[in-house]
């Protein structure tokens, strides 16, 4: 059960989300209005009434309010008015006039402003009694005697503010609890479409003269808005010293001032650490963080002034690179130099990074350690004077880490780091920026470059993609939220099943419980949306428009503003779905405080080596979810392992660039060390003794000298110490022991991701780093137009096996994947039809085995007779060898008599050449999906024996 804090928490968060939804509104005018306050008044006598709003603190309420003013939206023009209606109206008080910058009152709905002002004062009162709240007990002190004689609790025991939540008892909550409804519910609800907002009857604020009662209640809505500030300040305050007011120093027990003095801690913001980073007081963290901070300042603001000075006193004469013809006048402003430097050059620059890295100690209590490395272009005899300087450096550094960022965005966005992107006449992505989905304040967004080709058709395929994908997700996360709110369908969902809605749990535990005649209706359905109309360039599918008119208008400035938000809701809910999916599948549920979640087996490993911050213990495939503390240790015994590997892998890669060790690899077979390529082709390279030699030695460590033991952390190996190898337990136990173990994994994951991208890069291009583009003459390049070549992947061979370029070898490969993506999608449909229906009578009369005596999967081969294995032999034969022969002249996997037997010809009369390179893409991308459904049908029946349905999860 959650605490009562949390309780209180979760109230109040959806009290937030029920205010905030009664003021969102669309914020477009309906032409001009013009109107007077007695046709304000009219349209507010003829507001429609409605029976369900109020305080309802569920999404259920906002959602019935935002569909309240969509409706209004469209209805007749006689409920709204103009905007001078409300310049008169309470609360609207010099020197700010009426104000309203986000538009809230742009359509002039009287009867919506009125529902608005009601719930702005009650905010304010309530914010007006908690604001008293906090300060009368600091002032007047307690009330005497016990708030709970039963609890034995007293006032007195009851601390002030935030701390005070956790103390009041359930029963006293539910008094709050009820008086808060009582006074809701005994107001009604339609105060403010016939009366006036907020009069409840209860006359604290009044007078006869009507000038004074004006002023009265003018005053309570300002002290309201005052009093909402101060209780939200009150709020931040407490939650961040332990009181709503006071003096800072008087907080001499916060690991907070532990670091006021430090270097950094300015005016006007003092010490700052809104995330709390030092919020545990260790001083050895927060001089590690300095150190890097003041690092990544200095290197900020050598970047930022290599932005600006080439374009201001010009580039240097000569040349960068003799050897290379590169003068220094070639080399473009911004992030497009980065390819232009020679290796040599990154060489030089990754050296002096790591001499000025090494060279000076940087230990804690040591100069370096606060970024003194003995270079005095910042000091000062005079203390003041010093301090004020490398104060000064600090703060610069940190404006040139934000000026630096801001102009890579901007680099790479544009094309230069500063400047007008209007100026950009020649940029690919002005041809979107008018399109729907470009709003303000972000613009046409396109960071990684999409759209940098400028291709209108690959354009709108992607919007047609992302229209698709935003609609199903807001469906998801409706998904998840209705049925936590307003309960599920009664009766049930499968009859024959015998399973109830009610039975089907929330979030992904759905997914197993759904049979599997639903997921068939939900994919038939799929399909249908899919298939049903044409999606073709300049068709209104194309542009997401499939004929359901919900989101239009007679207006096109109205059509063009709901399609807009169609498109930023779908987008909001792309990124609302991934992380329910993410915590769902993480804790369980969808949303709620982690720390709840004591019972979970993930936290077991939460204080583990290689969890840090600022992700924590990060296991989104769920391994560690059985608490198994053996596996858990055997896993990351691997991971050490994956990760040494790797990192003596990656520094294999970048070692013999530059160093070669001198003499013979092999001299019986005169191989020299300088013979040997780098990268994937040395594997051909090395000798038959050589590859003897390394799986002796790796066995020698894997059995002999690093045997695992249980009883030791992961990559502690009991016998560490042989052959001179230290052994990782003999560092003292402590942080530091810890930081760099900490490090090691952290460097292991690094690195297994670094050499995972060089081996691919490697097979793909003959070179582990390098940009593709300067690959013309890569044999890979002669196959890069070639059908099943598609986007996003472009051309895909990790294996290098069309480096050399060979049509012939290319097409006879394509041919086979063709073959076994057309079998592996015959397979697949073979694992699920007989799930659901087989064929009547005897498979083989003579054996008396019929159809339904054969079971599903693996186990079918046991079944066919040989006759029948020999007939399949047979038509295999005939397919391969006699009906579907290969011709070089015609493309892979059309065969010159496939029309035999009726199989039409794949190269047909189809006139439509792109149609036809679509469907046959098509072809090979299913045929892919479909050799990896097959393998891994066949992989999960033949381990588990389980077929159908059970097999694929949809059944327990």
């Amino acid at each position: 059960m959650a605490s009562k804090k949390q309780t209180m928490a979760a109230a109040a968060g959806a009290a937030a989300l029920f205010g905030t939804a009664t003021f969102v509104t669309s914020a477009g005018s309906s032409g001009n209005l013009r109107a007077t306050v007695r046709s304000s008044n009219r349209a507010a006598a003829e507001a429609p009434s409605t029976s369900k709003t109020g305080f309802q603190l569920t999404a259920t309420a906002a959602a019935c309010v935002m569909a309240a003013q969509g409706r209004k939206a469209v209805t007749a023009s006689k409920h709204q008015v103009t905007l001078t209606a409300f310049e008169n109206e309470l609360g609207v008080q010099a020197p700010v006039g009426f104000w309203d910058p986000v538009g809230f009152t742009s359509d002039g709905d009287v009867a919506v402003f009125k529902r608005r002002r009601s719930v702005e004062l009650k905010h304010g009162r309530i914010s007006m009694m908690a604001t008293m709240g906090y300060i009368t007990p600091e002032v007047t002190g307690k009330l005497p005697g016990f708030l709970s004689p039963s609890a034995g609790l007293k006032f007195a025991d009851i601390p002030n503010g935030l701390a005070a939540i956790s103390k009041v008892p359930v029963a006293g909550w539910a008094q709050i609890a009820a008086y808060f409804g009582f006074v809701e519910f005994s107001g009604g609800f339609d105060d403010y479409k016939s009366g006036t907002p907020g009069d409840y009857g209860f006359k604290v604020l009044t007078s006869s003269d009507p000038e004074e009662e004006t002023k009265k209640l003018s005053a309570e809505l300002a002290n309201g808005r005052l009093a909402m500030m101060a209780i939200i300040g009150m709020f931040f305050q407490d939650g961040l010293t332990g009181s709503a007011w006071g003096d800072w120093a008087n907080y001499t027990a916060s690991p907070l001032r532990a670091f006021e003095n430090e270097m950094g801690a300015q005016p006007p913001f003092g010490f700052w650490d809104p995330v709390g980073f030092t919020a545990d007081g260790d001083v050895d963290a927060y001089k590690r963080r300095r150190q890097t901070e003041i690092k990544h300042g200095r290197i900020a603001m050598l970047a930022t002034m290599g932005y600006m000075t080439p374009e201001i006193t010009g580039k240097w004469p000569g040349f960068l690179s003799p050897s290379a013809g590169l003068k220094f006048e070639d080399v473009p402003n911004g992030l497009a130099a980065i390819s232009k430097v020679p290796v040599e050059g990154w060489a030089q620059i990754l050296g002096w990074m790591a001499f000025c890295e090494t060279s000076k100690s940087q230990a804690p209590g040591t100069p370096g350690a606060v970024g003194d490395f003995g270079w005095k272009l910042i000091t000062s005899d005079d203390p003041v004077v010093k301090e004020r300087k490398l104060a000064s450096e600090l703060a610069n550094g940190r404006l040139a880490m934000v000026a630096i960022m801001g102009m890579f965005f901007q680099d790479g966005l544009t094309g230069s780091a500063f400047g007008d992107f209007a100026i950009k006449q020649g940029s690919a992505w002005l041809a979107f920026e008018n399109e729907l989905g470009v709003q303000a304040p972000v613009g046409f967004w396109d960071p990684a470059g999409f759209t940098a080709d400028g291709s209108v058709e690959n354009f709108k395929r992607r919007r047609q993609t992302e229209l698709k994908h935003g609609r199903i997700s807001m469906l998801a996360t409706m998904g998840y939220i209705t049925p936590e709110i307003t309960g599920k369908f009664p009766g049930y969902l499968s009859p024959s099943a015998g399973l109830k809605f009610a039975d089907v749990p929330n979030g992904l535990a759905a997914i197993s419980k759904v049979p599997a005649a639903g997921w068939g209706q939900i994919l038939a359905y799929m399909a249908f949306c899919e298939v049903s109309q044409d999606q073709s360039a300049g068709t209104p599918a194309a542009a997401g428009d499939f004929g359901f008119k919900v989101l239009t208008s007679s207006d096109p400035a109205e059509k063009t503003k709901k399609l807009s938000a169609e498109l930023a809701n779908g987008r909001l809910a792309m990124m609302a779905i991934i992380g329910m999916f993410f915590q769902d599948g993480l804790t369980g549920s969808a949303w709620g405080d982690w720390a709840n979640y004591t019972a979970s087996p993930l936290r077991a490993f939460e204080n583990e080596l290689g969890v840090q911050a600022p992700i924590g213990f990060f296991d989104p495939f769920g391994m560690t979810k059985d608490g198994d503390m053996e596996a858990f240790k055997r896993r990351r015994a691997t991971e050490l392992k994956n990760g040494r590997v790797a990192m003596l892998a990656t520094m294999g890669y970048i070692v013999p660039e530059y160093f070669r060790f001198p003499g013979f690899c092999s001299p019986s077979e005169g191989v020299k060390f300088a013979d040997i390529p780098n990268g994937l082709a040395a594997i051909s390279k090395v000798p038959a003794a050589g590859w003897t030699q390394w799986f002796l030695f790796l066995g020698l460590i894997e059995k002999g000298v690093y045997t695992y033991d249980p009883t030791r952390s992961p990559g502690d190996f009991k016998n560490a110490g042989v052959l001179g190898v230290p052994n990782g337990s003999t560092m003292v136990p402590g942080e530091g022991r810890n930081r760099k173990l900490n490090s090691e994994l952290a460097n292991g994951r690094l690195a297994m991701m670094a050499i995972i991208g060089m081996f691919f890069q490697d097979g793909l291009t003959g070179s582990a780093w390098g940009d593709w583009a300067q690959y013309t003459d890569s044999p890979l390049r002669a196959f890069e137009n070639e059908l099943g070549v598609q986007a996003p992947v472009g051309y895909w061979d990790p294996m290098g096996m069309s480096k050399d370029g060979d049509l012939k070898t290319f097409r006879r490969r394509r041919e086979a994947e063709l073959k076994n993506g057309r079998v592996a999608m015959f397979a697949t449909i073979g694992f699920i039809t007989p799930e659901y229906f087989r064929f009547p009578g005897y498979l083989s009369p003579a054996k008396e085995l019929k159809f339904s005596d054969v079971p599903n999967g693996l186990a079918a081969f046991s079944k066919v007779p040989l006759t029948g294995w020999i007939q399949i032999l047979i038509f295999c034969g005939m397919v391969d060898f006699g009906l579907y022969r290969a011709d070089d002249s015609r493309d892979p996997g059309d065969y010159e008599n496939a029309g035999i037997l009726g199989v039409p010809n794949a190269s047909g009369p189809m006139s439509d050449v792109e149609g036809r390179k679509r469907k046959l893409n098509s072809e090979l991308a299913n045929g892919r999906l479909a050799m990896v459904a097959i393998t891994g049908m066949l992989f999960q029946n033949g381990m588990f024996g389980t077929t159908g349905p059970a097999m694929w999860g949809f059944e327990a």
